[in-house]
């Protein structure tokens, strides 16, 4: 996948995993009751700080706060664009 956005500092582009459509039991979830994706694969990063380098890569599985990150959309596509720090964990 490439997307013509490079992220500036500690900020990294993140795409979103899909929201989960069943419950473990097989109930079907409506649109209006998903909860928004934690967890999803960086994009892009950008540089790193002067004193802090980035520790996440393109290619990496995240898991992120549940507000964290702007959302943006790029050639109709739905992304985040968040701190390195947002992020709790690589998977």
């Amino acid at each position: 996948m490439s997307v013509k956005l490079k992220p500036l500092a500690d900020r990294v582009l993140v795409e979103p995993s899909a929201a989960e459509t069943t419950t473990a039991s097989g109930i079907i979830i409506p649109d209006t009751a998903k909860e928004k994706p934690q967890r999803g694969t960086i994009v892009a990063v950008g540089g790193g700080k002067k004193d802090e380098p980035m520790t996440v890569k393109a290619g990496d599985s995240v898991l992120y706060g549940k507000y964290a990150g702007t959302e943006i959309t790029i050639e109709g596509k739905e992304y985040l664009i968040m701190r390195e720090s947002d992020i709790f964990a690589i998977l």
